[in-house]
């Protein structure tokens, strides 16, 4: 049983404070997936984050991949991502929250999302480092079961993942969700950015891994960025 104390709340809020900070339009769903994990040597952690969100409006929009926006709004792409950098910290706080709880499992990964003023976070107990897929693989079975991106909508690559995935290559894992309504209201979604307060947190280079087809999403190179926005 997920024991929720006050501090928990606490980052709770300021997670959905940070995303409604990042994104500069209305909005009316949106789904975010982050993984950390304990390195080998356990100096550090290595994980990755990304979230799509719902533009509102009276017809169906496409979801927006958070690695969009500084080129859909004219933002700064170093500045904004260092936006990423603050929501992923807070992510790995809250997991070493549950780690002080001394529960005997602490979960890998988690899927939070936020629609019809409800706040939901999934946490997932998956042994992703003996996973049966990379993480990018990850990433496209994430998309189909979230938003909806099946087989007719990717590429010949990303289909044969999603084909993999329906034939069995699942994994059994245990799960753990918690609901509640939204903590916080009006909050400014207009990004300003100024050198005094977008601050570089203090969080650990991700290690590349040599698997081929591994990719990174929260700190990408130009050209994995050009590729997940074509996504």
């Amino acid at each position: 049983m997920l024991n929720h104390t006050k501090k928990i709340k606490e980052i709770y809020e300021d997670i959905q404070r940070k995303i409604f900070y990042m994104i500069p339009e209305k909005w009316d769903k949106l789904y975010l997936y982050s993984s950390v994990l304990d390195k080998p040597d356990k100096e550090g952690k290595t994980g990755e984050l990304f979230f799509y969100y719902i533009p509102k409006g009276i017809f169906k929009k496409k979801a927006v991949n958070v690695y969009e926006i500084p080129v859909k709004f004219n933002l700064d792409e170093g500045q904004y991502l260092k936006l990423v950098r603050l929501l992923y910290a807070k992510i790995k706080e809250l997991r070493e929250e549950f780690r002080k709880s001394e529960r005997k499992e602490i979960w890998t990964n988690i899927t939070l999302s936020i629609q019809n003023l409800k706040f939901r976070v999934e946490y997932d107990y998956t042994d992703l480092n003996n996973s049966d897929f990379s993480s990018y693989e990850r990433h496209v079975i994430w998309r189909y079961k979230m938003l909806g991106i099946g087989e007719e909508q990717v590429s010949k690559e990303d289909k044969e993942i999603l084909q993999r995935y329906f034939l069995g290559a699942k994994t059994l894992s245990k799960k753990e969700q918690y609901d509640a309504g939204i903590y916080i209201r009006d909050v400014e979604n207009m990004i300003a950015y100024s050198n005094e307060n977008v601050k570089e947190p203090e969080i650990e280079e991700i290690v590349e891994t040599t698997e081929k087809k591994r990719k990174n999403q929260l700190l990408l190179s130009k050209e994995e960025i050009e590729k997940m926005k074509h996504k």
